[in-house]
């Protein structure tokens, strides 16, 4: 590596120590935290517990609360909270809330007992996923808030750092926990393991009430909020507009006629990954690995591929571009998706689960920063919690719709031709990243400027 080429390296490296990349990191944990809480490892517990392969595919559905976050976010973008705001400021005072409602949520799914009360854990579930979706809503908000265009990058990279850490720490580590609780060579099911564990995952909230409230308030803390109305309230209709028509509107304006390509891919970029990964921990558990093996391999080759796939993708991000890194995060989903498949024919083999789960962590981390770059990219600061909320929303809609019937997949074609399946999903997704590449929407997200139809 000649001189030059060294320092772009060591510059490169030094934009994620500052103080901006470093809060976003630990933000970025916070968000990640729950996410397989209320669904991989909540399967795998389910599985454990004997719930039926239909049921857990239909309990996946709890990700659609995600996909709903259009819903009330114009409210988080528009309304304050009493006191907290004042002290606080608006951005802030809902992730407190939604943190505090997180903890609780994690702390009802720990006593609850699946065997005894499915119902109960659903409700606890649906709660937990509630709160964290209001959560993603102001941190995304503040994300994009606090840096121009051309730092979103590598905002997102570290984002997605601590959320692809903290998505280990709720599947390996709550894995971990429950099995040191049990036992590590205990086999079946241990109501008192997995409510510790969700117990220390609820403890682990408090890494993102503790950077919330050392953080500063985003720049923008009061984002254009709906006009006063002169001396007589404002109609439904005028409400409506205002809230949920406006970002809208504003989209629309900035990208033309490329807007349907855009939401297209949003639509589609997960698809792959989100039908796969529901039915992952219920294959590893049908292939006879237990908690401690499954807990190893992420934990050690599942991390190491997990910051180097994040970090790559900040990079190929900050060198190549959005859509190249977006490309590549296709193809990388696909081939690992091939993988799972190969490890169903092969059977329970450590050496290749490690191998698979490493590739796979690694894609998963380079696809996830360039989507959450290119996402914020195309959010406008004036209405960046409703707009961003509606594009990840689009996201998963359509990945979550399909994931609910994974489980009578596995049920009809066997895993091996599941992950072949899931595999496939890819190519179209590929082929809109080619379309969206080739229509210039990427000069209009790092100029500003919409482009020209």
């Amino acid at each position: 590596m000649t001189g030059g080429r060294f320092a772009k390296l060591v510059e490169d490296l030094r934009v994620y120590l500052t103080g901006p990349s470093i809060r976003m990191f630990f933000l970025g944990f916070s968000s990640g935290l729950p996410l397989l809480l209320v669904l991989g490892t909540l399967s795998f517990r389910l599985r454990e517990a004997g719930v039926g392969l239909a049921t857990i595919g239909f309990m996946s559905w709890i990700g659609l609360v995600y996909a709903m976050k259009w819903a009330w976010a114009p409210f988080v973008d528009r309304c304050p909270i009493p006191f907290l705001t004042k002290h606080l400021g608006r951005r802030r005072a809902w992730l407190i809330v939604a943190q505090i409602c997180l903890l609780i949520g994690l702390c009802l799914m720990a006593v609850i007992d699946p065997v005894r009360n499915l119902t109960g854990i659903i409700a606890g579930a649906l709660f937990t996923a509630f709160a964290s979706a209001t959560q993603d809503i102001a941190l995304d908000a503040y994300r994009i808030e606090s840096a121009d265009a051309r730092s979103q990058g590598v905002l997102a990279a570290s984002y997605q750092f601590g959320y692809r850490i903290a998505m280990i720490w709720a599947g390996a580590g709550a894995l971990g926990v429950a099995a040191a609780v049990a036992g590590v060579d205990a086999v079946g099911y241990s109501a008192r393991a997995w409510e510790m564990a969700y117990f220390a995952m609820a403890a682990s909230v408090l890494v993102g009430m503790v950077t919330v409230l050392l953080s500063p308030e985003s720049p923008a803390q009061t984002p254009r909020e709906i006009p006063a109305a002169k001396g007589r309230r404002r109609t439904p209709a005028e409400l409506l507009k205002e809230l949920f028509l406006a970002p809208l509107y504003d989209f629309y304006r900035r990208f033309g006629v490329w807007t349907f390509v855009l939401l297209a891919l949003v639509a589609t970029y997960r698809v792959s990954d989100v039908v796969m990964g529901i039915m992952a921990n219920p294959f590893y558990a049908d292939m006879g690995f237990t908690k401690a093996e499954v807990a190893v391999v992420i934990k050690v080759f599942g991390v190491i591929m997990t910051l180097a796939g994040t970090f790559i993708g900040g990079i190929v991000v900050l060198r190549m571009g959005v859509m190249t890194a977006l490309f590549l995060g296709v193809v990388l989903s696909a081939a690992t998706n091939l993988l799972f498949s190969a490890l169903a024919l092969i059977g329970h083999s450590v050496a290749f689960l490690t191998v698979t789960v490493s590739a796979d962590n690694l894609a998963g981390g380079l696809a996830s920063a360039a989507f959450v770059a290119f996402l914020s990219g195309l959010t406008s600061k004036e209405f960046s919690a409703t707009q961003y909320a509606l594009l990840s929303s689009v996201m998963l809609l359509l990945p979550k719709a399909i994931a609910g019937f994974s489980g009578l997949m596995v049920e009809g074609m066997g895993y091996n031709r599941f992950f072949m399946f899931t595999a496939a999903l890819s190519i179209p997704v590929a082929v809109l990243v080619v379309l969206a590449k080739r229509s210039g929407m990427l000069s209009a997200e790092e100029s500003g400027k919409p482009p020209t139809p």
